[in-house]
């Protein structure tokens, strides 16, 4: 899960830390998560400036994954502050 426009890291799960590591958390996906590939931080942007969920498949780690993002919305404001985002490999 990740907090505003910089998609600072503010939660990974078990999979998430086994992947990118604990020192992922807390820090900027860009600077994180260096592994994705460019398509994968634009799909991250677009779900944060339009609201609205996306999904799309990328190449991690001579994988294809499809990656899913959620926004993260303020109930009271309706607000857009941050992304949710899942990755599974095609394998599974």
């Amino acid at each position: 899960m990740c907090r505003g426009p910089g998609h600072i890291v503010v939660y990974g799960n078990p999979a998430f830390v086994a992947a990118f590591g604990r020192e992922a958390v807390g820090v900027p996906a860009r600077e994180s998560l260096i592994d994705l590939p460019p398509g994968a931080f634009a799909v991250l942007d677009a779900v944060m400036a339009r609201g609205r969920p996306a999904a799309c498949w990328i190449r991690f780690r001579a994988q294809d994954w499809r990656m899913t993002v959620a926004p993260r919305v303020d109930p009271e404001t309706g607000e857009v502050y941050g992304v949710a985002f899942h990755l599974r490999p095609r394998s599974e």
